[in-house]
């Protein structure tokens, strides 16, 4: 006996550590998928420009509107091919006659003349019917131009899904560049701000050691109080660009923010093959238009064809219950059952065929308007951002260039000045002149970075993946 209990023991404490071990791994793997879906929904403080393109992508108001309409395109295509399967109905009825109605009768019992009628109950008090109704549709041509449509149908909501995806990825860059742009020149009066006090701090003690006047020092807090306001200004104006692209990323805006920068990576990416040909057919605003011909083609075809017969096979069964009380109403059915085969000639509508099949003629002309107009306006798409990005590029040679040359002579005035050769007003202006080259620089940078974004959409080269 105290084996057997000591075998029991042994073999419950056995059950528990299974079950502990597999309450742990379930848990575990519970907890592993919740902080993997947690890490793959966050978003780090300092973004890059990819990590903001991919979280807009997947957060982005408009493309998650845009990926359920490509759902409610799916459940409408089913709904229109559900006429291929078979339609049962079956409808029942149960009647009290408050008034039977009667019917006359021959009277047997004095022929020939068989009169007078005898006038009996024609029905029972109780009557309860019913009609199982099932229908299968052998030919439609509705539900044809549904078959035919659906693959264009799920295109077309597919590729508005893609036009809206090009879009966001262009205004997410163009709005990551600005944000950068704005902080790079804030940069840019913060180091020159720095000088700007050493600058005055270097005036001012030669004011008090009796080297210089005062008007030096003076105009370096002029100057120096400019660069300051111009910074506040900078400051706010940052806020209201991280607003905006938190908007357009999908980040809600509590959330803060920075954005990383490499500078040395984004001027190793501003070159571009200019030598490209123009192909309208990679445009997705082109594919749209194709697909809408693709569509009213097909509806041109639906009313061309609407002449022809539906033909359907119906099969009907139709149980009839009577008696004069409610307890023997069900005892006895009374049925009535067929099967046949419905043809539905469309002999005249009013013109409406033909009046619809004009229209849809109608509707594929404007669409092939469009289409013409589309490739000029691509075309001078185009040519506007392709004169642009190489425009900016030669602008950025020179200015590039111009930086250098302006940060020597900041530093050979300077260095003049402090042994007196030249006039402090000297320093200012090379002071001014290497701020506006910085600036002149980093904005030039962005333009042609954003040049070459407008570029890359005209000539239909940004895929989403």
């Amino acid at each position: 006996m105290s084996y057997f209990y000591q075998y029991m023991f042994k073999k419950e404490d056995v059950y528990k550590v299974c079950r502990m071990g597999i309450s742990g791994v379930v848990f575990s793997v519970i907890s592993n998928l919740m902080m993997g879906q947690t890490q793959h929904d966050s978003i780090p403080s300092k973004i890059t420009l990819q990590q903001c393109i991919a979280y807009a992508l997947k957060h982005q108001a408009l493309i998650q509107q845009s990926m359920l309409d490509e759902d409610i395109t799916k459940r409408n295509i089913r709904i229109a091919l559900s006429g291929w399967y078979p339609q049962i109905e079956f409808d029942a009825t149960l009647n009290r006659y408050l008034q039977v109605p009667n019917s006359n009768y021959p009277n047997t019992a004095n022929p020939p003349s068989y009169t007078p009628y005898i006038s009996l109950p024609s029905v029972s008090n109780y009557t309860s019917g019913g009609m199982l109704y099932a229908n299968q549709m052998i030919y439609s041509n509705s539900l044809l131009f549904a078959a035919r449509t659906s693959k264009q149908l799920r295109s077309q909501a597919s590729e508005n899904t893609e036009n809206i995806k090009i879009n966001t990825y262009v205004d997410v860059t163009k709005a990551f560049f600005d944000v950068l742009l704005t902080e790079q020149q804030l940069n840019v009066l913060k180091e020159d701000i720095v000088r700007l006090q050493k600058n005055y701090d270097d005036a001012y003690n030669f004011y008090k050691n009796g080297l210089t006047d005062k008007i030096d020092y003076q105009r370096t807090q002029i100057a120096l109080s400019n660069a300051q306001a111009q910074k506040r200004s900078t400051e706010e104006a940052i806020k209201g660009k991280y607003s905006m692209l938190k908007q357009l990323v999908g980040i809600p805006p509590e959330k803060s923010l920075l954005v990383s920068y490499d500078s040395s990576r984004y001027e190793s990416e501003i070159l571009f093959d200019t030598t490209k040909n123009l192909d309208y057919n990679k445009r997705i605003e082109y594919q749209q238009l194709q697909t809408s011909l693709n569509l009213q083609n097909s509806e041109i075809s639906y009313y061309r064809w609407s002449f022809i017969p539906t033909l359907s096979a119906y099969f009907d069964y139709d149980p009839a219950f009577q008696s004069n009380n409610t307890n023997e109403l069900y005892n006895i059915n009374y049925p009535t059952t067929w099967l046949g085969l419905k043809l539905t000639i469309p002999l005249f509508q009013g013109l409406n065929r033909l009046e619809n099949l004009s229209k849809a003629k109608l509707q594929s002309r404007r669409i092939q308007l469009g289409m013409t107009y589309l490739k000029s306006e691509i075309s001078s798409e185009y040519t506007v951002a392709l004169g642009s990005y190489v425009s900016n590029l030669n602008d950025l040679k020179i200015v590039r260039n111009n930086v250098a040359v302006a940060r020597d002579i900041f530093n050979t005035v300077k260095f003049q000045y402090d042994k007196g050769i030249k006039a402090y007003l000297e320093v200012i202006v090379s002071e001014t002149d290497l701020r506006t080259a910085e600036l002149n620089y980093l904005n030039i940078l962005f333009q042609v970075l954003t040049s070459k974004m407008d570029l890359e959409k005209a000539l239909g080269d940004i895929k989403i993946n």
